[in-house]
């Protein structure tokens, strides 16, 4: 049995906006949107889900949409200009390579990590790209490939415009994209579940609210989870939703045992140091550590966040959860669960991950879960949420006190903001992701030991995060142009 076996594995340059050339409004807010299960998690790629994995997924929709027109035989030159967040970020977040590999075809939850440096560095050596695989047209990066630092499109800071030209110059195809978070992207009257049929029909227990959550499961004596269960009946059947959630946490957990093995430094110029399987090497060490120190399940958590986000950070297989900045937290705390927790099983499992989606669907329908809008309250912030309200569900909790759990968790993550030093999910989000893995370990105690009536709602503390993240000053939303962006010199 191998050791992964046994351990259970200032002052700022304004941004300026972009002269928009259609200005049709964007469903950045999801209201009125049916959102699944399936949309608070994605197995992708890292390091950042509204950086990486939404602009890839933005360019293979691109190019999809090239042909559903009729244009892309006669397409010849392709041009992508990237604006606030996006350009001032992207750099660190992978945006570049996340387009190129999208324009090629390629898809964020099917591409083989390994095989996107050679892809890549193929087309910038040659200065030719593979159009959805299918069709070489040139490609000169520092030419079709703009990133617009100094403005932005006013619907949303993670806008990408994308055109196709013929031989001739003339334009064929004209299309703006918005990364909103969590991989999620937009456009103009057009959703992300447009390539999915049944989106906006109607569910059986429709909910955008915390306090219609509540009042449904006192209406029909369903706990969170099985509401969700049936509502995803709208798009599948339970079979098929026990498989997509088995899917999620096997993904999940095989991250952490990823992370456990990983050894050397970080991509990205900062050198920081995986420290992950040091970790793990020095808790196997010493078993008995749990016995002279009753704090140690707390190192096996910081542990699994650790391992995925460094992981994440290479650039590896994460599921995005709801955000791949924050994709550490949801499974460190599920981990937790498993492990650590009498009576955790299958059933436990899938009831998590399908009471943290109900809580993460409402933060996405009334607020954001986007760091580039409202700062990293948005990604750890929610991701806290999610897992307080998750873990006190399976630890036996009332609807009420999961609501309560869910309360805390987003509470106290209010205000936090998104600073990453040289634009690289690196520093301080790895730490963050443990920190917000504690605080909801900790909100789930705390709400267990109420009867879950408390002071501030979810609802209030949700439309007091959306309130802050409008407040704040664009510096301190993913832009790197503030806090510790800026106080700390790089190395």
């Amino acid at each position: 049995m191998t050791e992964i076996e046994k351990a259970g594995l200032g002052s700022v340059t304004p941004v300026i906006p972009a002269k928009p050339r259609n200005t049709e409004p964007v469903p950045t807010s999801q209201l009125d949107v049916n959102i699944s299960v399936t949309d608070l998690y994605t197995i992708g790629i890292g390091p950042s889900s509204s950086h990486t994995v939404g602009p890839m997924r933005a360019a293979k929709r691109f190019v999809d949409h090239l042909s559903a027109v009729g244009a892309f035989d006669n397409t010849a030159r392709v041009l992508v200009e990237l604006y606030g967040s996006l350009a001032l970020t992207g750099h660190g977040h992978g945006t570049d390579i996340a387009i190129l590999s999208g324009l090629s075809g390629e898809r964020p939850s099917l591409i083989d990590p390994e095989a996107i440096g050679p892809l890549v560095d193929k087309i910038r050596s040659e200065n030719i790209l593979n159009l959805g695989g299918r069709k070489n047209i040139p490609f000169f990066e520092e030419e079709n490939l703009m990133f617009l630092k100094d403005e932005m499109l006013p619907e949303h800071s993670n806008g990408m415009r994308f055109c196709a030209y013929t031989s001739d110059g003339d334009l064929l195809v004209e299309k703006d994209y918005f990364s909103v978070g969590g991989g999620y992207v937009v456009s103009h009257n057009e959703g992300d579940r447009a390539e999915t049929k049944g989106h906006n029909i109607q569910m059986p227990h429709p909910f955008t609210s915390a306090a219609e959550l509540l009042a449904l499961g006192k209406e029909t004596g369903l706990s969170i989870a099985e509401i969700m269960r049936q509502n995803e009946t709208t798009w599948r059947s339970d079979d098929e939703t026990n498989e997509f959630l088995d899917s999620v946490s096997q993904a999940m957990l095989a991250c952490i045992r990823r992370g456990c093995e990983a050894e050397g430094i970080l991509p990205g110029g900062l050198n920081v140091k995986r420290r992950a399987g040091a970790l793990f090497k020095e808790l196997m060490a010493n078993p008995e550590r749990a016995s002279r120190d009753p704090l140690t399940v707390l190192d096996w958590v910081n542990l699994y966040a650790l391992a995925v986000n460094e992981e994440n950070a290479a650039g590896s297989r994460v599921v995005t959860a709801p955000t791949n900045g924050a994709a550490g937290v949801i499974p460190a705390v599920l981990k937790y669960y498993e492990r650590f927790c009498p009576g955790s099983n299958e059933e436990g499992i899938r009831n998590f991950l399908l009471t943290a989606a109900a809580i993460g669907s409402i933060y996405k329908k009334r607020a954001s879960i986007s760091a580039a809008e409202v700062g990293c309250q948005g990604e750890v912030g929610v991701a806290c949420s999610m897992a307080a309200g998750a873990l006190t569900a399976v630890l036996g909790g009332t609807n009420e006190q999961v609501e309560n759990a869910a309360e805390i968790g987003m509470e106290h993550n209010l205000g936090l903001t998104c600073d990453p030093i040289g634009g690289l999910v690196q520093i301080p989000c790895i730490e963050r992701n443990t920190m917000g893995a504690m605080k909801a370990i900790n909100a789930a105690r705390l709400a267990l030991s109420g009867d879950g009536t408390h002071v501030v709602s979810l609802d209030e503390v949700i439309e007091t995060m959306r309130q802050t993240g409008i407040d704040m000053l664009s510096k301190y939303k993913e832009t790197s142009q503030g806090g510790l962006a800026v106080n700390v010199v790089e190395c």
